[in-house]
């Protein structure tokens, strides 16, 4: 085995982790409450920052990484986090939350987004003048070989340090050093980190005495697909041995993680919504209610939940009493509909119970909205795929609706429409989506929406 420059880019993790533990208690110690200086406090925060940093990838930031998928990263997991720290009042201190609170975790925010995007630029900065490299070589001579050689050449911030080409076909590149083998020794001598190759380039042979010699030098190889097919949107590379194999994604509903995550926010999310707005509005509607009409305030009916599990959809009444509710779903001027339930399904109000339904766990804050079981009946037999909608659990918002698909099904493409939207939904879910529709949801109430009655 070759000697190697002793490097030290594994310790940038640590340490970058190890400084956002000492901000988090310097922050809990300085700005919190002093009835919250206590181990069992402080325990819960570190432990609910690293749980959710696992589960967002906060740490898993590399040279390549941009500042884009960055900030999304930072996004969700601050989101994810500020309520899981305000759950622990919900949770251990019967909601009470005091100001320095807040003050806590508005401090070690801002602290840790500055330091890590400071931390983000300074280490491109030091790459880009000469620090914190790696050589790499390249085995082949195609268009794919030679687009990563110039990647690496015009992107010095990236911190490679791109040492030549080799290939057996010879070639006029200025970059071309000699054929694979002398690529070999040349990377022996060299202190090389990373060799790229093109699979098309490199016989089969070539490609284990490769393998083999990477493992015994400590070298990490990385393929250049030429065929672009074996990185389909759809399909992860995964290797038997050495044989590459295709296999469809996973899906993200097929993930524990996605169920844990959603649950999380679904739970908080409606703990939050129940303390702050239903406790003191739902009076005033239960009052507005019973003067513009008789009937019961909550009306109750059952809908279709995850994997045809059935449950009770609470909602505030707008209607008055009638025998076809459970039959025919609103329409246009609607007789049937209360002069205060017009407002109500003008704003959506009327919705609000649902998030009992969420409490329950019969629905989440996000997914497709459940129709009335006679709908769900009809729709089975004449719209392809709807099943796939009932995999996952109804949500008092989706993605159909904050794209303007929602109420009266006038023809059959509104249902087609919506259905592919949700299955959309279901097959490119991600956190941030859901928080997408969210805030859409709740800029379409203020706005009011055409379909809205």
């Amino acid at each position: 085995m070759r000697n190697r420059i002793k490097k030290y880019s594994f310790l940038i993790r640590p340490l970058l982790t190890l400084v956002d533990l000492i901000i988090i208690f310097l922050a809990v110690y300085y700005f919190s409450h002093t009835e919250y200086l206590n181990l069992h406090f402080f325990c819960y925060t570190v432990f609910s920052w690293f749980l959710i940093s696992y589960y967002t990838k906060f740490y898993k930031i590399y040279r390549y990484t941009h500042i884009s998928k960055l900030l999304g990263i930072m996004l969700t997991h601050f989101f994810v986090f500020i309520l899981a720290f305000l759950s622990y009042f919900t949770l251990f201190k019967e909601g009470e939350i005091i100001s320095e609170q807040f003050k806590t975790i508005i401090t070690f925010v801002l602290i840790i987004t500055f330091f890590k995007i400071l931390s983000f630029y300074l280490l491109k900065k030091y790459r880009f003048f000469g620090g914190n490299y790696r050589n790499i070589i390249v085995f082949g001579n195609t268009k794919s070989a030679q687009r990563v050689v110039s990647l690496f050449k015009n992107k010095q911030e990236l911190g490679y340090r791109f040492r030549g080409l080799f290939s057996d076909k010879t070639t006029n590149v200025k970059d071309y050093l000699g054929t694979i083998k002398e690529g070999l020794v040349y990377a022996l001598n060299n202190s090389v980190d990373e060799i790229y190759y093109e699979v098309n380039s490199i016989s089969p042979h070539q490609f284990k005495e490769i393998r083999n010699f990477a493992n015994n030098n400590n070298i990490e190889i990385r393929l250049i697909p030429e065929n672009k097919a074996i990185y389909s949107k759809n399909f992860t590379l995964e290797y038997f041995g050495t044989i590459p194999i295709l296999k469809p994604k996973e899906l993200p509903f097929e993930k524990i993680e996605t169920h844990i995550l959603k649950r999380i926010f679904d739970f908080v999310f409606s703990v939050l919504v129940c303390i702050f707005l239903l406790s003191w509005l739902l009076p005033i509607l239960w009052f507005l209610v019973k003067i513009d009409s008789k009937g019961a305030f909550f009306f109750k009916q059952i809908r279709d939940g995850a994997d045809g599990k059935k449950f009770y959809c609470y909602k505030i009444r707008s209607m008055k009493s009638n025998v076809n509710a459970h039959k025919i779903h609103a329409t246009k001027n609607d007789s049937r509909i209360t002069k205060m339930g017009a407002f109500l399904r003008k704003t959506s109000l009327d919705e609000l119970p649902q998030f009992f339904n969420v409490l329950m766990g019969d629905m989440s804050v996000v997914g497709p909205r459940p129709h009335m079981n006679i709908q769900t009946e009809k729709y089975l037999k004449e719209i392809e795929n709807y099943i796939i909608r009932n995999s996952v659990k109804p949500g008092i918002t989706g993605l159909a609706q904050v794209s303007g698909y929602r109420g009266e099904v006038k023809k059959k493409s509104d249902i087609e429409n919506r259905v592919r939207l949700d299955i959309f939904y279901i097959e490119n879910w991600s956190f941030i989506l859901d928080l997408k529709i969210v805030f859409l949801t709740i800029f379409n109430v203020f706005k009011g929406q055409d379909k809205a009655y």
